[in-house]
């Protein structure tokens, strides 16, 4: 009896129900992407079978999603691209369900309908050739490379590759394996378990334990070297082009004491490892995912000029990776933390203070339009520079009023009491009032709740 035949079996027999009033249309998860996530069931686990044909593009895959269902229901909804078509669609194991795949829904009516609390376990076979969605933030997506390929999927890109809950309140646990022609390494998210090369292909085989976004799983393919960095406090790894190799040592030379320093202020490094990749296609910007980063060669010269990047990238497996906002009108969660992690970072290595790159942004901030609440941005908004900036503004402001002792012990406890979970602007305020003697309200009220911005923070 396999995994999924053992959750079937621990489902008990469904009696003759009830009639169950129809359910009303669904609303929208979160209004910034309404059209992302579903309703009626949660996610606890995905288990991908990934065949990618590097030439050509190719995607074909096998995924089982296991899920608790959340009410009864005649059909249900995952989120998957049109780029990718669907050949058969199970449900707990058994014969093949009646499912349609239209405007990036693929909806699925069981032979009989289940419970709430019961196992709902999918399996999605698919094939296609994978294209990155064009959205108001860009392309967002499983991307082809010049040789390779690369997923950035933030917010709404996790589709295009695997069919999924694709909102950031559904975490859960992965396996991904991905088999590849034999001279390209595939990366994905976690630890690699499983490696077999077989008729000139290879398959890896990860295992992604603690629960992740859909939007961080991601899958890298190209020719890459594969490094160890460094082994405490976790193991570091970089991975690179070949020819990339001196430029790398020079430009990630200071990431594990970056490491170092963020597990004092923040905590615990959340996860087994971490690495860095670096593409051999340039990129815009740097990507984020859970347990690893990855950078265009552009950001990889060897003169060590995006030092700050380095810092940024890696303080989102705090802020973002194991911490992640439950609604992207949160964002600043993720972009104001990692910011203040890169001057905080500048402040302990020998470079300027926070309080000086503070002043820099504020004045920066002074000159642009003030018509952006940093607590609801907007989802045009939500990636603009100065929900960063102004998110590292409103923490140093909170600093200076709380005092450093206080305020990086709120940091780690942030980071200890939500570890691996889903957090909230609200929460935030909740845990700081804890560390503070006068009420906050004002503080808040003027970073993120008044578009104007606030006088810069005094030392």
């Amino acid at each position: 009896m396999d995994h999924t035949e053992r959750l079937v079996a621990a489902v008990k027999p469904i009696k003759a129900a009830k009639p169950v009033a129809p359910v009303a249309a669904d609303r929208p998860l979160d209004p910034y992407l309404p059209e992302s996530g579903n309703r009626g069931y949660r996610v606890s686990r995905y288990e991908l079978e990934l065949t990618y044909k590097v030439v050509s593009n190719r995607l074909d895959g096998r995924a089982k999603i296991i899920a608790t269902t959340t009410d009864v229901r005649a059909k249900y909804s995952l989120d998957l691209a049109q780029s990718m078509r669907v050949a058969k669609v199970t449900v707990n194991g058994r014969r093949p369900a009646k499912f349609a795949h239209r405007g990036g829904k693929l909806t699925v009516t069981p032979a009989e309908k289940l419970p709430a609390g019961a196992v709902l376990v999918f399996g999605v076979q698919y094939s296609g050739t994978p294209t990155p969605l064009r959205t108001m933030w860009g392309e967002v997506g499983w991307e082809e490379l010049d040789e390779g390929s690369l997923v950035a999927s933030q917010p709404n890109g996790a589709p295009t590759w695997f069919p999924c809950d694709d909102h950031p309140g559904s975490k859960a646990t992965y396996r991904i394996a991905v088999t590849t022609d034999a001279p390209f390494v595939a990366i994905a998210n976690g630890t690699l378990v499983h490696k077999t090369t077989k008729a000139s292909r290879t398959t890896r085989v990860y295992e992604q334990p603690e629960p992740m976004a859909t939007y961080l799983a991601t899958v890298q393919t190209g020719h890459y070297e594969i490094r160890t960095l460094a082994t405490e406090p976790v193991p570091q790894y970089g991975i690179h082009p070949p020819r990339l190799r001196a430029e790398f040592d020079r430009d990630f030379a200071r990431q594990t004491e970056m490491l170092e320093l963020f597990t004092r202020l923040f905590g615990p490094y959340p996860f087994a490892h971490y690495t860095a990749l670096v593409t051999d296609d340039d990129l815009e910007i740097p990507l984020e995912a859970q347990g690893l980063s990855i950078f265009g060669a552009n950001f990889c010269d060897g003169t060590g000029r995006e030092e700050r990047l380095v810092a940024h990238e890696l303080a989102h497996q705090w802020f973002g990776n194991s911490l992640t906002l439950n609604r992207w009108c949160d964002i600043w969660l993720h972009e104001g933390f990692a910011c203040y992690a890169e001057w905080l970072w500048s402040e302990n290595s020998g470079g300027r203070s926070a309080h000086a790159h503070a002043l820099d942004a504020h004045r920066g901030l002074a000159r642009k339009p003030q018509d952006i609440l940093l607590e609801d941005p907007g989802p045009k908004d939500m990636f603009d520079d100065r929900i960063y900036k102004r998110g590292a503004l409103t923490l140093h402001a909170l600093r200076v009023q709380l005092g450093d002792e206080p305020f990086f012990t709120l940091l780690r406890t942030w980071t200890a009491e939500h570890r691996h979970g889903n957090v909230t602007t609200a929460q935030f305020k909740d845990l700081a009032a804890r560390f503070s003697d006068v009420s906050l309200r004002p503080l808040w009220e003027a970073w993120l709740s008044t578009r104007e911005l606030p006088p810069a923070p005094t030392a």
